[in-house]
């Protein structure tokens, strides 16, 4: 493997930053070497081949590994009743309707589920999409139309400002959580607009919980409406697993509920919920749900019997946060910063890219994987391991990745 230095990181990284683009639209891209190198170093994360899912534990590279990064908190997506659903619901209408939910692309599957998730996150209506990230930018751009303005935490997760970039509205950033710096961006704002403030329920890289009260007291007083993406917070927070706005119990002040499949409910997906009016205009003005293919029906059927899973052991959610307060109690006890975490996702704080890609190989080798965080998800030097447990993690598999990381980390000198 080739040497990589800190210094040559950060000088690629400035140049992909800085450098104009002009002439040939592939200038960048056939600039930009540092991936090659990277990969030549031995040090490239991305697309690593799962070559077999059994939850905590996964096949990587040949070998048995602990799995601590993944979204599948309440550990469903190899549970057998899953399977069965996806399987039956692939024999009874095919691996895919071909078509938009407007047109041929809907079956009782996919009106059951709608039903089912209004029901149990205290809505009204529900519509299902095929993508979490398809849900945010059809229910976004739908509803931040001409004259409106949408208030988005800076943290908020990028389906959300891509959305608000398609958006006939206008997006305004606040800072991270923080519910003044919202009051005083909803000051400034025209006293006539439409008004939408748009946070993440848990914040996807740091599993910080938004402060929600704050937020709903503060969207009142300046008569504004809340949105709230709940990818990570469904199945995770609240009774029995119904997310961060049922933990603070504001379900009836939170104007819309978007969540996704593709974490605690086993599958790909996911949908809106909110007054039936809202989500009735959604259904047929929601440009990412007319002009897209609908949530195959296996999809469906697998989140469906998910939810009924959920429904029925709600000890799932609690077993999760349980797993994710000892794995980071035993990080913060062998000296790593942990951050703010409150949920099953837990971040280790490292610093610069290069000691966070080091940190990543080391752990792989020895059998655990976790997730680098780099630039641009987060800001230079500021790289992190994002770790995350299963409501099927063992004490055992806990205790030995917090070994296995203090380990590796007091070797790169990441704690002493």
């Amino acid at each position: 493997m080739e040497e990589i230095t800190e210094k040559r990181m950060k000088s690629r990284y400035r140049d992909f930053d800085e450098d104009a683009q002009s002439g040939e639209i592939f200038e960048r891209a056939y600039r930009f070497d540092l991936l090659e190198e990277i990969r030549k170093a031995g040090l490239y994360p991305y697309y690593k081949k799962i070559e077999r899912n059994d939850g905590p534990v996964a096949r990587i590279d040949g070998r048995e590994t602990l799995m601590f990064g993944s979204n599948n908190y309440l550990g469903l997506t190899t549970h057998p009743d899953v399977r069965r659903a996806a399987a039956e619901a692939a024999l009874e209408y095919g691996t895919s309707m071909t078509g938009s939910r407007l047109l041929n692309g809907s079956t009782p599957l996919h009106e059951a589920l709608e039903e089912e998730l209004a029901d149990f996150v205290g809505k009204q209506s529900a519509l299902v999409f095929a993508t979490g990230y398809q849900a945010n930018v059809g229910a976004l751009s739908g509803i931040v139309g001409k004259g409106c303005i949408a208030f988005v935490d800076r943290f908020s997760h990028a389906s959300i400002h891509d959305a608000l970039r398609v958006a006939r509205g206008e997006g305004r950033v606040f800072r991270h959580n923080d519910p003044e710096d919202l009051g005083r961006a909803l000051a400034e704002a025209p006293g006539r607009s439409g008004r939408m403030i748009v946070v993440d329920g848990v914040y996807s890289m740091e599993g910080d919980v938004a402060k929600l009260p704050e937020i709903v007291r503060v969207a009142e007083r300046h008569h504004a409406r809340i949105y709230v993406d709940d990818a990570h917070g469904l199945g995770v927070l609240g009774r029995g697993g119904r997310g961060t706005v049922d933990s603070f119990g504001l379900t009836d002040r939170v104007d819309l509920i978007m969540g996704t499949f593709s974490k605690s409910l086993a599958s790909i997906g996911g949908f809106v919920a909110g007054e039936k009016s809202v989500v009735d205009y959604i259904r047929h003005f929601g440009r990412a749900i007319l002009f897209s293919a609908s949530l195959a029906p296996p999809n469906a059927a697998a989140a469906r019997k998910a939810l009924e899973i959920l429904r029925r052991e709600p000890e799932r959610a609690e077993r999760v946060c349980e797993n994710g307060r000892r794995l980071r109690e035993g990080l913060a006890r062998c000296g790593f910063d942990v951050g703010q975490s409150e949920t099953p996702i837990v971040p280790v704080a490292v610093g610069s890219e290069l000691n966070t890609l080091l940190l990543w190989r080391e752990l792989l080798l020895s059998g655990v994987f976790v997730n680098p965080v780099l630039y641009p998800a987060v800001p230079r030097e500021k790289g992190l391991l994002r770790t995350s447990t299963m409501a099927t993690h063992t004490e055992k598999q806990i205790d030995e990745a917090v070994e296995k990381i203090a380990e590796a980390g007091r070797k790169l000198g990441v704690i002493a």
